[in-house]
Order: C-alpha cells, then sequence, then structure tokens
C-alpha cells in the first residue's frame, strides 16, 4: 500500500514503530491490528503495542512523543515500574487513534511474544514494515482476555476463530498446546478449534 492511501490507525502504528526502533526497544503490535492481519480484518481506531520497556526508557519516551501527544509521565513512569501487567495510553492528538502500551516486565509469555514478532511490511516503495504478534500468541492472548472477561466478548471469540480458520494447517500446533497449559485457556482452544474447523488440520 502507498503512504498516502494508509488509514489513520496504521500511520500512528508506524509513528510509535519508529520511536520504539529509535529508543532501541523491542515490541508487537498486537490485539485488533494482529488478529486483522492474520485473521479476518476489522476496523479498530485502537492500536495495542506490546513493548519491553523499562526505567530508563520513561523520560525519552515521553520526549520523544512531545506535543503531538497527549500522554501522562506519570502514569508511564508508574508501569514501567509495574513491570508484569502495567500499562498506559498515549494519544495521537491529530488524529485522535490511541495507543494502548503493555509492558512486557516479568511475564514469559509478554517476553516470548516480542522476542518471537514477524515483520509485516505494510508499505513499499520505501518499504515499511511493522514488528506483528504471531498468530498463534494472539489468539493465546485474545483467549485469555476472553476468559477474563467472563467468556462474554463476542468480538474477542470472532477474532480467535478468524484467525484459526484463516491460518488453517499454518498454525504451530505445538507452540499453541504449549502456551495453552500455561495460561490455562486450553479448553477454550479446543473449542475455538471445533468451531473453526481445523480441529484436525
Amino acid at each position: 500500500m502507498a503512504p498516502d492511501g494508509l488509514p489513520d490507525p496504521l500511520r500512528v502504528a508506524l509513528l510509535v514503530a519508529d520511536l520504539l526502533d529509535r529508543l532501541g526497544v523491542s515490541y508487537v503490535l498486537a490485539g485488533s491490528f494482529a488478529s486483522s492481519v492474520h485473521g479476518e480484518p476489522r476496523s479498530t481506531d485502537d492500536v495495542d503495542v506490546v513493548a519491553d520497556l523499562r526505567s530508563g526508557h520513561a523520560a525519552g519516551l515521553v520526549s520523544a512523543l512531545g506535543p503531538e501527544w497527549y500522554v501522562s509521565a506519570d502514569t508511564v513512569r508508574a508501569a514501567i515500574a509495574r513491570g508484569e501487567g502495567g500499562s498506559f495510553n498515549a494519544v495521537h492528538l491529530a488524529s485522535g487513534v490511541k495507543v494502548d502500551v503493555f509492558v512486557v516486565g516479568a511475564d514469559p509469555f509478554d517476553a516470548h511474544r516480542v522476542a518471537s514478532g514477524s515483520a509485516v511490511r505494510v508499505v513499499e516503495d520505501p518499504d515499511r514494515v511493522l514488528r506483528v504478534d504471531t498468530a498463534e500468541h494472539t489468539v493465546l492472548r485474545k483467549l485469555e482476555w476472553y476468559r477474563r472477561g467472563g467468556e462474554t466478548s463476542d468480538r474477542q471469540w470472532r477474532d480467535v476463530v478468524g484467525v484459526l480458520r484463516v491460518q488453517g494447517t499454518r498454525l504451530d500446533r505445538r507452540e499453541l498446546a504449549v502456551w495453552a497449559e500455561r495460561l490455562r485457556v486450553a479448553d477454550l482452544l479446543a473449542r475455538a478449534l471445533r468451531e473453526a474447523g481445523v480441529e484436525r488440520a
């Protein structure tokens, strides 16, 4: 896709990716962006990022965002200090796009996600790429959110089934099984595979 044709969330994702690259912070794009890449596309005004932010990154991150963004420096510092489970958001003022940043901290699954992300080309001439959560990890984290939300979110479930259906035999079944057990969502994964029609793929 040409740069001029990019929707606002994708433009903002590229801005954030450039910023994190300059700071030397590993990241993956996650959430509905990742599920749209790997499964059935759906529109979203938000961008989810999993980032390996450390205490030394806080001031540089806030400074780099600058006046083009609404962000609380105190919230950024608190999220990074909390580590696992810490998060904050930043709003790109010109577009209104909200970026939710989830800090890796001591979470072994998030650390694995960031290390395993794949490069997806989103712009040609010049080439621009984003690091995106894998299909398997997108499914697993969404199953976690689905469970945490009382298993009531039709949107999360549709995203999961959509990724499984589109990816089919390309899925790394061992990766799915190992982490589903660790994250305690193996039962949900089995159900989603059945619904997607790829249980034995």
